[in-house]
Parts: structure tokens; sequence; C-alpha cells
């Protein structure tokens, strides 16, 4: 990829577009970073602007002329910058290249990509999958959704190595080459309909991942999911299905409560359900996916089990955090939409206190509120979407005296639980919301929900 000399400019200050301005201008290229919000409003990222500025980027904060494009033969742009702002329609005007953090990362890349998206699952699914190519290759990069800026990691893996990659819908936005090796699409429910308007423009950047994709790749789908299933209509690659549900004569099911892949005429048992690290229905589905991903880049069956029995899951996705007085306490942070969250009531079977809320997505919550009947005890509320979150649960009929309300802080969310709570109940953060009405990001609240719990008494 010849960038020497090239102007091109970057959209979105983020982790991503702080990845792509490095590398442009290792390449050679003549880089601007441009973000809408103020250099103020960046406090925790003057350490990265002053290595930026050093390296000879210049860095325009403010409102974004369609002079930033004059020169320009490439524009980058983040995942959180919407492909509708004018500029970026500017660009496609004037006939200018517009790609994706993920798409400059498949051009600089050696090493085969595997990667996975759908609404839910992806980030547990990644991780593990990087654990799985671990066994079997040297060289082993995870990036993209997941917190890495994925062009880093694709020039960090030489050509015998293998790399995973998160790839969210917002990734795919602006993306036209991108071709992973192996894609993996986890399921699709309603989310991050604001952003692209539409569940069925959703489906399409989703779709996006694999539609550069030939004969010689592998498409796994998952066979339960209806809207899933059917997208090997519209691929070109070599599909192959998982499922929790179905026996299959090629891909990754349950025989019985063990986990098996099917290829060639052979069957490859892996490891039961209970032997399983990760528990949970949800689980055994993203398991199932990561190994059939995993086994079709290159590793056995063999290399594959010791990983997926000591696997524990990932931060912020239930995740335990600890046992106080026979109450056992999970961080579901991660869970930023009804779906996840009606996954993480599935897991208990003994009587859940639910903390939810938070920046309200606006999806529809009847599916939500039908287990939060069947196995919350008592529901508290927090955030901005409270409001309509109890509204909506005395339509369908929760009981108000178990509705609790703990305004815009979790501190108080976390006294009102742990009160509520008693063994062999659970207390549960799954908000079914995102976390920009209290926090920078999910994690943070996670954090914050585990450094409370942990200071309880």
């Amino acid at each position: 990829m010849d960038l020497t000399g090239k102007k091109v400019l970057i959209i979105g200050a983020g982790i991503s577009g702080f990845a792509a301005a490095k590398i442009t201008r290792r390449l050679g290229a003549q880089v601007t970073l441009s973000d809408a919000k103020t250099e103020a409003d960046f406090k925790d990222s003057e350490e990265s602007f002053a290595e930026l500025r050093d390296m000879g980027v210049a860095l325009v904060f403010g409102p974004q002329s369609e002079e930033l494009l004059d020169g320009v033969s490439l524009v980058i742009v983040s995942p959180a910058v919407p492909a509708r702002i004018p500029l970026i329609q500017a660009a496609y005007q004037r006939k200018i290249r517009v790609a994706s953090e993920v798409e400059l990362a498949y051009r600089l890349k050696k090493a085969p990509i595997c990667a996975v998206t759908g609404t839910n699952g992806k980030t547990t699914t990644v991780t593990l999958l990087g654990l799985l190519l671990e066994s079997h290759y040297d060289k082993v990069g995870v990036g993209g959704n997941i917190g890495v800026p994925l062009s880093e990691v694709a020039l960090e893996i030489p050509a015998d190595g293998c790399i995973a990659a998160e790839i969210s819908s917002y990734q795919m936005e602006v993306t036209e080459e991108f071709h992973p090796h192996v894609a993996t699409v986890l399921n699709v429910t309603p989310d991050h309909i604001v952003r692209h308007g539409s569940m069925e423009e959703y489906q399409r950047m989703k779709e996006r991942m694999f539609a550069q994709q030939v004969g010689k790749d592998f498409l796994v789908l998952n066979y339960d999911d209806e809207r899933v299933r059917d997208m090997e209509k519209r691929a070109s690659a070599h599909v192959v299905y998982f499922s929790r549900q179905v026996h299959l004569h090629e891909g990754a099911y349950l025989e019985g409560d063990m986990l098996t892949i099917a290829w060639n005429g052979e069957d490859f048992p892996l490891c039961t359900i209970g032997e399983l690290g990760i528990k949970g229905a949800h689980n055994v589905e993203n398991a199932l996916a990561a190994a059939m991903s995993a086994f079709l880049a290159g590793c056995t069956a063999e290399e594959m089990v010791p990983v997926l029995k000591s696997f524990r899951g990932v931060e912020h996705r239930i995740e335990y955090v600890r046992t106080l007085d026979g109450v056992e306490y999970y961080n579901d942070s991660k869970a930023t939409n009804t779906d996840s969250a009606i996954k993480a009531l599935e897991t208990f079977a003994d009587g859940i206190v639910l903390l939810a809320g938070g920046d309200d997505k606006m999806t529809d919550l009847t599916d939500f509120l039908a287990r939060v009947k069947e196995r919350v005890t008592d529901l508290v509320l927090v955030g901005a979407a409270a409001d309509r979150f109890e509204q909506e649960a005395l339509k369908n009929g929760y009981p108000a005296e178990h509705i609790h309300r703990a305004g815009f802080s979790m501190e108080k969310a976390v006294e009102l639980a742990h009160g509520l709570a008693k063994a062999p109940q659970v207390v549960l953060l799954s908000p079914a919301c995102a976390s920009f009405d209290m926090y920078n990001g999910m994690a943070e609240r996670g954090r914050h929900f585990k450094d409370l719990v942990n200071k309880l008494q």
C-alpha cells in the first residue's frame, strides 16, 4: 500500500483514528486528523495528540469544512462517525476514496483474518477464538471492535500467523474490500437502529463483512437464527453452520451434551456443556461458533479442547464479582440491548435482583419484560431509561412494589440491591441499555459496579 506523499484525512479522533493516523504517517502520507469536537473535549488524550504532532500529523478540531478535502486522496473514517455526515458525503461527491480503519487493516495485513460479527456475543467469541488460534499458531493477533485497532494488529502478525477480528456494523458502513478468510455471524437482533435507520439497513451492514468472500473462503452462520440462516442466499463462500438445536452433518453442533464438529464425514468431539468453561446457553452457541471458525482456520479438535475447558469468559459479560451473605453478584455491563440482557437472565434459575436502565435505545421491551416477570424478584432501575422501563414493566404486569428507583446513582442501585437480595438469589447488573447517560462507556459502568460491590460490608 503506497501512500508516500499522498494526502490522507482521518475523520474521528478515537482509538481507531489515532491508529490510522500513526500508521498512514509512517507509510509516508501527509496526514490530517480531524474531529468535530474541540481539543478540550479530549482531556485524556493530550499525550496522544502530542505524539501525533511530533510525528507531523496535522490536527484540526471543531467545524469541519470541505476545504479539509482539498488534495486528499484517501479519507479514513472512525467507527463512531456516521457516513451520513456532510464531510464524508462531500468526499464521495468528489470521488475521493473513503475507507474504514478496518479496510486499512485489510490492505496492510499479511496473515489471514477470522472475523466475527453479530448483535451479541462478539467479544466473548472473538476472545475465545483468539485463544483457540493460539493453540495452533505461534503468532496470533486479536483486534477490531474489541478495543485494539485492527490496523495495528495487521502490521504485527506475520503471514504464517492468524488474526481474530471483532467487527461491528459501524465499522462496515464505509468498507468495500474487507475480505476475511473465515467470517462468522452469530445473531442479528434489533440494535443501533438510530444509527442505521432501520433493521434492514443494520442487517445489510452486518452482511457487508462477507460480501467480498469467494468460494475458497468460509462463512460460519448460526442455523438457529432465521435471519442469519437466510444469509446463505447472499453468500459466495463455503457456508458452514453451527447449531445448539439441530444435528448437523457438516458444522458445529451438540451431540447430546457434547460439543461436536462434523467435517468430511467424521465427527470430532470437543467437550460437554458441563466441561465448557463459560456457562449459559448463549455461551454454548459462542463456543460452537468459535470452535468452528478455529477449525476452519487450521486448529485441530485435540488442540482446542483444553482451551474450551479453561476459558472463563470476558470482563463485563456475566462476570462473577463476589459472593456476600450467600448472594452472588454478577457484572453484565456489556448487555447494552434487551436481547443480550435476556440471555443473562436465562443463565440464572434461583431468582434475580436485576439492575437495569441507562441510555435508552428505545427498542421494544416486550420479550425482555416477559423474562423479567419470570425470573426477577426485584427490579432496580437507574439512569435515563428508568421512566420508560418502569411504565412498560407496569403495563406488562410486573408488580409495582418490586420496582425500585435509584435515579442516576449506581451507588444507590447497588445499596438497594444489597438490601433486597437473599441467598440463593443473585444480584445482576444487566442494563439492556447503553451507558452514555452516566458513563463514557459500558466498561466504565461495569468497573464502577464491581468497585461498589467489592466495598459492600
